[in-house]
Parts: structure tokens; C-alpha cells; sequence
């Protein structure tokens, strides 16, 4: 696979050096697509759910069905790396290793179009927006969707701090449930000499942001996991003779199932709807950037855990769920499935960090990985 690699290696550094934000990958669409036509799939999906990919490779629509997802999407950071091929794009990068992922499936991709399976399909889906967790309802809510089934979908993600090509799996919740509250405050301003005369929302800020840390249980190990995180708080404006009349707060808030962060919820948004009533204000609450747990099915988890082994692969089995959020809940909520994830390394930069860069020694690990998967899954 010395010259795939090369190609893979070289298409990888391509993505990383022209990234774009969710719901805008447009350019990063169609560079895979001029990857996967020349491949011939037996079925191609373009603008799914906004810019998604299906890339379907097998005839046979009576046979299992296996779905391979992978995410399109960069995040709003900028990148740090001075290497030929950082982002040309200040503000814009791939931080998260959606190249990469992107570089696995489109080896996955190369395999099946050489030898494309007999029993049934592999269906390889490239998501819009992970990151914002809008991409894969949009995907499953596109009308092209409808009436499809896959009998098995898997997903992967590296992972900084595990051994070069670890497999990291466990059944049950692998990534938590995770939702972002916007709490509006709305007061009213006054002269900042006279704050009687106004509704200054601060000291209702103040204890909203100590109330909801009041709600926090940021202990992995416990299944009553619980994290609340303020992210950002927004008060008044800089002008000096103005007292404060609006303020907004945003929390993210993180739990170990479904339910349990819909009680969590619940309970913050309690709490500011009784905190605006003691201070006289009005409030209004929106959620957004939501992503359901990710449930692995025991039987798709022994398939990965089977693969690993079969191929050589160190297997990690995790004590607890990541904290992190993962659209792809949506489908192992709707399928059976199992996200896993690929060790990229003990000293590699953390996701999210702006010095980190997809190891591209971990390309023929996914894909060896999830094309073993796939045909043990149609062969059995």
C-alpha cells in the first residue's frame, strides 16, 4: 500500500491546508469527490444534508448493509504549525483530524473499488458539520435517506494520549450527551451614576453562574456524571455611563445519558427562570450545538474489538465515556453501531490545541481498521 499511502498522505495534507468551518465545506466536498469518482462507486450521493458525500460501493441491495462515517468539517482555530502544508486560512483549521478521517475513508473507498464486495454494501459517508452537531440530523433528515437501512454503521476517531494505533473501544455510552444553554437576561440600563433607576441583570449573573456550578459533578467514574461548563458571559457594553440592562450566559452542559442531561437542563433553566423573577427581569432560554450519547451495541463493539485483535491492533477497553459530545449518537440511536476509537499517539497535541496536526503514520491504521470491520461484518 506504499504508493496508496503516499496518495492518501498527500490528499490528508491537501485538506489540511484548505479547511472549512461546518456547513461550509463546499471546496473540502469537492476535493473528495474528484478522490472518488475516478473509483467508479456503484452509488453516489453529492449535497447531502448541505455539502455530505454517500459513496456506495456493491450491487447487491438484498445483502447486509454497512455504513462508514467520517466528518467533513474544520473548527474556528488558528492554527500555530509553521510546516508546508498549515492552513492557509487564519482563523480556520483542522484541529480535530477530520483529514485524516477523511484520508482513511477515501482508502477504505480505494480497496472496495478493487475488490467491491459480492454480499451486500459498504456505504461510506462523508458528514458535514460534526463539530456544531447540526450535520448528521441533517444527513439522516435529507429525503434521499429515507427508506435506506444499514444493518451495522462504525465510526472512529483518534485520540491524542493512547499508543500509535491503539483501538479504544468499551459498550454501552462512549461519548456523553452534551448540550449549550444561551440564558438571556434583559433588564433595563440607566445612567451608571444612578443604578437604582435601571435593572442591572449583574448580581443575577453572579449568582446564576454560581448556581449552575453549584450542579456540577465533574467525576468520570460516577454514573452521575455531571459537568457545567461556562463558556462565555456577556454584560452590558463598554461605555462607561451606561449601567448594564442585558446580559447573556452560555453553558455547556455534559452527562452520561440522554435523560440525565435533560434533568440537568431542566434544573438550570429552574434556576434562571427564578433568579430573573427575584430580580425583576425577563429571561429567555435556547439550546443549542446538542449531540445525543453515543451507545455502542455490544454485538458491533465484539466485531471491533475482534478486528483489532485480528489485525494485530493493541485494544484499550475504556473504563468510562469521553466526555466530548459526537453527532454520530444520532446513528447509533437509530442503527446498530459502534464508535471506537484510534490511538494517534502519547505525546500528541490534544484535539481542539492549535499546534496539533493529524500523525499521518495512523492513515493505513483506519484504514485497515474499518475495511476489516466492514467485509467480517458482510462475510459472516
Amino acid at each position: 500500500m506504499n504508493a496508496d499511502l503516499e496518495e492518501l498522505t498527500a490528499f490528508r495534507r491537501d485538506l489540511h491546508t484548505h479547511p472549512e468551518v461546518s456547513g461550509e465545506e463546499y471546496a473540502t466536498a469537492t476535493r473528495v469527490l474528484d478522490r472518488l469518482r475516478p473509483l467508479r462507486p456503484d452509488g453516489l450521493l453529492e449535497e447531502l444534508g448541505g455539502t455530505g458525500i454517500l459513496a456506495t460501493f456493491g450491487s447487491d441491495g438484498t445483502g447486509p448493509q454497512v455504513l462508514l462515517r467520517c466528518e467533513l468539517d474544520a473548527l474556528p482555530i488558528r492554527e500555530v504549525n509553521t510546516f508546508g502544508h498549515r492552513s492557509i486560512y487564519d482563523g480556520v483549521s483542522h484541529k480535530c483530524g477530520h483529514d485524516g478521517h477523511m484520508a482513511m475513508l477515501t482508502g477504505v473507498a480505494m480497496k472496495l473499488a478493487a475488490d467491491r464486495p459480492r454480499n451486500g454494501r459498504v456505504h461510506l459517508l462523508y458528514q458535514p458539520a460534526e463539530e456544531n452537531g447540526a450535520g448528521a440530523r441533517s444527513v439522516l433528515d435529507d429525503p434521499r435517506m429515507s427508506g435506506r437501512h444499514f444493518d451495522l454503521v462504525l465510526a472512529l476517531h483518534n485520540l491524542p494520549g493512547y499508543p500509535l494505533g491503539s483501538v479504544v473501544v468499551r459498550e454501552g455510552a462512549f461519548t456523553a450527551s452534551v448540550n449549550s444553554m444561551v440564558i438571556v437576561l434583559e433588564g433595563k440600563t440607566s445612567h451608571a451614576a444612578e443604578p437604582e433607576h435601571g435593572l442591572n441583570p449583574a448580581a443575577a449573573v453572579a449568582e446564576l453562574l454560581q448556581g449552575a456550578l453549584a450542579l456540577d459533578n465533574n467525576v468520570p467514574e460516577d454514573p452521575a456524571m455531571r459537568v457545567v461548563t461556562p463558556v462565555h458571559v456577556d454584560l452590558g457594553s463598554i461605555d462607561y455611563g451606561i449601567s448594564a440592562g442585558r446580559a447573556e450566559v452560555h453553558l455547556t452542559l455534559r452527562c452520561w445519558h440522554d435523560q440525565e442531561l435533560e434533568q440537568l437542563e431542566q434544573e438550570t433553566e429552574d434556576l434562571a427562570r427564578k433568579l430573573a423573577r427575584d430580580h425583576g427581569l425577563d429571561v429567555r432560554v435556547r439550546r443549542t450545538h446538542t449531540f445525543k450519547a453515543n451507545k455502542n451495541d455490544p454485538a458491533a463493539a465484539r466485531l471491533v474489538r475482534e478486528t483489532a485483535q485480528a489485525t494485530g491492533h493493541q485494544l484499550v477497553e475504556r473504563d468510562h465515556p469521553f466526555k466530548w459530545g459526537e453527532d454520530f449518537g444520532l446513528f447509533t440511536a437509530r442503527y446498530t453501531g459502534c464508535m471506537f476509537g484510534l490511538g494517534s499517539g502519547e505525546r500528541q497535541p490534544a484535539l481542539h490545541n492549535p499546534d496539533y496536526d493529524f500523525p499521518d503514520a495512523l492513515i493505513p491504521h483506519g484504514v485497515e481498521l474499518l475495511h476489516t470491520a466492514a467485509r467480517r461484518f458482510l462475510d459472516a
